[in-house]
This record gives structure tokens, sequence and C-alpha cells, in this order.
């Protein structure tokens, strides 16, 4: 029997790694083939993830690089279609909402495979972002659902998804995240970058709205104001860096190139606060008790804003200047969302393994 895990990009590397451990320790003696697109390809945002997270080499590597949506969604379909024609696998498992995503549920489903999607039933209802297209066809197209929060549940059930392909098992996110928590605390990367635990501002920008257009300079010249009394950490994603052009570290904010998993979750975990407009760090940021502040006119996680810990300051980009009084005032703590405990992939596990099970001894 196998079971082929399809990564692409930064974050799907996050929430598939613990799903990937779990399987092969529940089916130890199956085949377990890992496919990376390579939709992500520099060291900081691929490579280093395989080897912080301990997940083993990838069998196939599709070195589809950047390219626009629709040409980076069609090589992702040609050069993956004949990998799953070659290893026939029993069931595929995609992550996340990326374009990978998307290519490899629909190279999945022409070929008659079972598909599994992780992270489903997410919605932000604008259609205008590549991200809801994507995880609205994935989620129509997978047989298995696997979702982190109850209102995914409930998006699922709107759109008329049986319930027997919906399972709420948590985030997997966070398994990852609760896997490395004593070597992140102990990482102290605020002091290498010489600011103080608790006394800086961590920024991540990375999504066309807020970094291709005249945004960008905006946000800049606000953050300028605010490392007046909060310094400012920016690990630049390789979008952004692109788009900023000769802008370089100033008074009160640091840039740097992007940053491996552990150096960041140290830095997101003594943050006074985050500005992102990312939605994986919006969940981390919840997991961890860090105030989270998004450049976003939605969110596809709505769960991080009702436990307290993020706020929508759409794009209006002056509303950067409410996050040192909003610190000030300070926030009540809230319970975590339900299942975001460091388990998720253990239940996945207890979802999947007697299908495929069931699976084999039919074909056997």
């Amino acid at each position: 029997m196998t079971i082929v895990y399809i990564v692409g990009a930064r974050p799907n590397f996050v929430k598939m790694a613990p799903v990937i451990s779990a399987l092969k320790e529940r089916l130890p003696i199956e085949r377990h083939v890992i496919v990376h697109t390579g939709q992500h390809y520099d060291r900081e945002m691929s490579e280093i993830f395989f080897e912080e997270l301990n997940v083993p080499e990838p069998a196939y590597l599709l070195g589809v690089g950047s390219a626009s949506h629709a040409v980076q969604t069609a090589r992702v379909m040609e050069r993956l279609e004949p990998v799953l024609e070659k290893e026939r696998p029993d069931l595929v498992i995609v992550a996340g909402d990326v374009n990978s995503t998307l290519a490899a549920a629909l190279t999945t489903v022409k070929l008659g495979i079972p598909l599994a999607h992780v992270e489903s039933g997410l919605r932000n209802f604008d259609r205008t972002m590549p991200e809801e297209i994507n995880r609205v066809v994935t989620d129509e197209l997978s047989d298995h659902l696997f979702v982190h929060c109850e209102e995914a549940v409930e998006n699922l059930r709107a759109e008329g998804i049986a319930e027997d392909r919906i399972h709420f098992v948590g985030n997997t996110m966070i398994d990852s995240l609760v896997a490395v928590e004593p070597r992140f605390r102990a990482a102290a990367t605020a002091e290498r970058f010489g600011v103080e635990p608790g006394e800086y501002l961590l920024v991540t920008f990375h999504r066309p709205t807020l970094v291709d257009g005249p945004l960008l300079p905006v946000a800049m010249e606000r953050l300028r104001h605010t490392a007046h009394e909060l310094p400012v950490v920016f690990p630049v994603h390789p979008r952004t860096r692109k788009m900023l052009g000769g802008f370089e570290s100033s008074q009160g904010i640091l840039l740097t190139k992007p940053l491996g998993y552990i150096d960041f979750l140290s830095l997101e975990a003594d943050a006074a606060a985050v500005l992102t407009d990312s939605g994986g760090v919006q969940e981390e940021t919840t997991f961890l008790g860090i105030p989270c502040f998004t450049l976003r006119e939605s969110t596809e996680r709505p769960v991080t804003i009702h436990s307290g810990t993020n706020r929508l300051l759409g794009l209006d980009l002056e509303r950067i200047d409410e996050i040192v009084p909003a610190l000030a005032a300070g926030a009540a703590s809230r319970p975590l969302p339900k299942h975001w405990d460091g388990r998720a992939a253990e239940r996945l596990a207890n979802v999947l393994a007697p299908v495929l099970s069931d699976v084999h001894r039919a074909s056997g």
C-alpha cells in the first residue's frame, strides 16, 4: 500500500510533518512517498523545514518554481501526473491552500485516486483571493476533509459536504509547534538580533495585495513611526524583498533574510506583538498567547479573533498606529481552540489507518 504526501510551500511542511510521522507510526510497513513540488525553493523557505521538522527527504522533486497562478498550477499538474501514474497510490494527502494543493487535488481525482485534505473548511468568502478558490475546489474534490476548528465544520456543511467526509481532528500545525517548543524556547533568537524579549514588534508581509502595489511603501512609513516606540524585526519574504527595492534596515527597523522554523518561532514567542498578513502566523500567535494584528480585509481563521489574540486591521495602514496603544491596554486571556493540543495528527491517523487497512484487505 502506498500513501503519497504532496508539499510545495513553507506552510505545507509545517502542517504535513506531523501527519507523515503519525501515519508512518500507525502503518510502518506501508510505502510513504513525499513529493515536493518546489513552489517554494529557497533554502530558508523549503530545505531548512525538512531538517528542523525531521521530515524524510522527498522521493520526487518537481521543481516548478515561481510563475503566474495558471503556469504554476499547470506545471505541477504536468509533472505530478507521471509520478502518480507510476506510484498508483491508495491515497494522496494535500494540505493548506497554495497552488500546489489545488494542482495536486485536480491531478489526483482525474486519475481516480482517493484524496485527503488537511486544513479543510477555512473560508474568508473573498473569491478575489487565489487561496480561497484553491480551498473551495480542493474541499469539493476531497474524500476525507480534516478540519481544525468548529467554524470550518459549519462552512463545509453549508456547502453541502456530506458529514461522513468531515473529520474534526484539530490543528496539525500546532502539533509541529508543540513538538519543537523546547527548542525554540531555548533558541534566544531575539538576543542574537540585539532586541530584548517582549520589547519588539515582529512583522511579516508576503501577500500580493499588500506587497505588489502602492501599499507597501505606506506600510513601511507607518512602521518607521511605530519603531520610535517599539523596535521592529522584519524577516523579509523573497517576494517582499523584491518589491522593497533599495529599502534597508534603518533606525528601529531590522530587516533580515527569511528565517527557519525554530528561529521564527523563537522571535514570535518573545515578541511584544506580531503584525502580519499570514494565515499561519495568526494561529501560531493564538497558541503562544502573543497579540497579533492582521493587515487584511478578511481572515479565513476567525477562530483566532474569537480567541482574543488577533485583531483584523483591514488595509487601512494608518491603523498600524493602533498597535502600541492596544498593547498598553492589554487583553483578557481565553482558552485555546478545541483540539489545538499537539495531538491532531494522531486523531487524523486514527481516522485514516482503518480506512487504508480496509482498502488493503479488499485489494488483497
